[in-house]
């Protein structure tokens, strides 16, 4: 059978047989299709002549009938930011229904009741569907580092004559049913430029190469065993590498560039992927959950009703924060949120008293709002910015002229950023698990020996940024107005997440921009020459190699910790950690060498 006799003979078994008016209504397929597929499927005996279905189509339908169905739960979901602040995505509420529960229902309804659900993220505000609707959670360790094909890898064992579907799907008629006849991918009649795929005339999807576009993905699929064995063999081998780690299940379905599965074409009236809160406003505008308490704040800041805060968009998840852009009333700004465990890393009330200190000089982001207890935080958005690129010379030497007017400037709070202390403190948040590196201890007690020269060679603590990252310095376009009324846009730098900030040696800023940008010697030599303009004393340098040794060792901890929370930073964690081996190695050669200048 081809997938229009399967269409057919399916909505058959879901109703007898009335016309072929119906019929072509009920599978979109034309009349003609119809009349020659009744043809076809009563010539082949999976019909009766009076077009009743036959013991030949029920061993076919036994066969074939859906087993199961997987949920995907486990993500952030973080373009639904600023709800996913609040609750998970599978949860969010549509005409007062969770979107989750709604699909369950849809299931059941369909026949269909075993049913797993991989969660992660607040996984603990879906296990009351345990109880409510008999489901299975499974539970994905890894959501924040890894995307939903390692979720349906931990499904794998279930995966059979199986419904996979995303958890933030609403569809307004039933896409399940007791009976299927093919596997396929269900898309929606409508163009998205973020597709990969459209429908070719046979019904296929096809890659799309000219970056136009294709059908919108919704992302439910139905699998027979003979392609479930195809993807459960695919996403083995796809999840033992991890340049992947990011990618979605999809991944599995492709064979030389087009899907193993035929397309499901629905309306895009009857299915949405509830990606954003724009959507979720748009196809509810009622919902409970647009009464966000991250909304609330925005709109006492800004003197503005909830729904006059439009065009929510996610920034790109940094390590720390998740962060959206916003506008109301014309303007745009950006709106902080912590991130998972930040709480215990980072004193608010300390972080506030910095932007305090510092705002209204030029130097950093000018928060108009911050909340010293949840640190919470909203500025105004910056024009045409970009962040500096750690391999231009230009934007180098700018950057470093930024940061040493800002430390010549000697302000000074209350606290400290104590770089051994808080090796320390990463350390005790691990909760007594042992590093994952096998020569830890001795790599910290060979740093910690780096503190006396370090201690002998700082001249003055001032307040230092400690986080000064390439990533942290935003070109942004400040407007100039002339008398003939012209305007000139001239380019301007910014600090931005004064999170760390405290007093310390500011040589410590130096360090840490080298670690980030993960520079050889060549390129940290190059930086110092920079920032000192040519003039640094080769003591001051090699006080600058101890950070980064000490740096490395701190952020390294800080990766410990956060792995702990699920969250993964690849490589760079893994460079950090050989900065410290490698980089006490260079400081304690060049210590040897100043000290043999001195005694000779």
């Amino acid at each position: 059978m081809n997938r229009q006799e399967c269409d057919i003979l399916c909505a058959i078994q879901s109703e007898s047989y009335i016309n072929q008016r119906i019929l072509s209504e009920k599978t979109r397929h034309s009349i003609g299709v119809v009349n020659r597929s009744l043809k076809y499927l009563i010539r082949d005996g999976y019909l009766g002549e009076q077009v009743q279905i036959t013991e030949k189509a029920k061993r076919e339908f036994d066969v074939k009938a859906p087993k199961n169905a997987i949920i995907l739960a486990a993500g952030f979901g973080m373009r639904m930011i600023p709800l996913s602040n609040e609750i998970p995505k599978g949860l969010v509420e549509v005409k007062g229904e969770p979107l989750i529960e709604r699909t369950i229902k849809q299931l059941h309804q369909a026949g269909i009741n075993d049913i797993y659900i991989v969660v992660g993220f607040m996984k603990e505000r879906y296990e009351y569907l345990i109880d409510e609707y008999g489901v299975e959670l499974i539970v994905n360790t890894e959501y924040a580092a890894k995307n939903n094909l390692y979720s349906l890898k931990l499904a794998l064992p279930y995966l059979s004559n199986s419904y996979i579907i995303p958890c933030d799907i609403w569809c307004r008629l039933n896409p399940y049913h007791a009976y299927e006849l093919y596997s396929w991918y269900m898309v929606l009649d409508a163009k998205d430029r973020e597709s990969t795929v459209r429908v070719n005339r046979k019904g296929e999807l096809v890659c799309v190469t000219d970056f136009s576009g294709g059908n919108a993905m919704l992302g439910i699929a139905y699998l027979l065993e003979e392609q479930a064995a195809k993807v459960r063999d695919k996403i083995e081998s796809l999840c033992k590498n991890s340049r992947y780690d990011g990618s979605f299940w999809e991944e599995a379905l492709y064979e030389n560039k087009r899907m193993i599965v035929q397309a499901k074409v629905t309306p895009a009236l009857d299915a949405v992927e509830i990606n954003t809160y724009e959507q979720l406003r748009e196809l509810d505008s009622s919902s409970n959950h647009l009464k966000s308490g991250v909304l609330s704040v925005i709109g006492k800041v800004l003197e503005v009703k909830q729904d006059e805060i439009v065009n929510i968009t996610s920034l790109k998840k940094g390590m720390t924060n998740r962060s959206f852009i916003f506008e109301s009333k014309g303007k745009k700004y950006i709106m902080r949120i912590p991130g998972e465990g930040t709480d215990k890393l980072i004193d608010r009330k300390k972080e506030a008293d910095v932007y305090r200190l510092i705002s209204g000089k030029g130097i950093c982001d000018d928060p108009i709002y911050i909340n010293s207890e949840n640190g919470y935080k909203i500025t105004v958005f910056l024009n045409h910015a970009r962040v500096c690129d750690p391999l231009n010379a230009d934007d180098l030497e700018k950057c470093m002229e930024k940061l040493r007017c800002f430390h010549e400037l000697g302000l000074e709070v209350d606290h400290e950023f104590d770089l051994f202390e808080q090796i320390e403190f990463y350390e005790s948040l691990w909760n007594g698990e042992k590093s994952v590196y096998k020569d830890y201890i001795r790599t910290k007690t060979n740093v910690l020996t780096l503190k006396n020269y370090i201690d002998k060679h700082i001249a003055k603590k001032v307040l230092t940024h400690i986080d000064a990252v390439p990533d942290n310095f935003i070109f942004a376009d400040n407007s100039l107005e002339y008398g003939n009324g012209k305007e000139h846009l001239q380019e301007e730098i910014r600090l931005i997440d004064w999170e760390y900030a405290g007093m310390q040696d500011p040589h410590v800023d130096i360090a840490m921009f080298c670690i980030y940008s993960l520079y050889n010697q060549l390129q940290v030599d190059r930086l110092i020459d920079i920032y000192f303009k040519g003039k640094c004393p080769r003591e001051i340098r090699v006080k600058i190699y101890c950070y980064i040794a000490v740096c490395g060792l701190l952020w390294s901890n800080w990766c410990e910790y956060k792995r702990g929370l699920g969250v993964e930073f690849g490589e760079y964690s893994l460079r950090q950690y050989r900065y410290a081996k490698e980089y006490y190695k260079i400081a304690r050669e060049e210590i040897a060498w100043l000290k043999e200048g001195e005694d000779a």
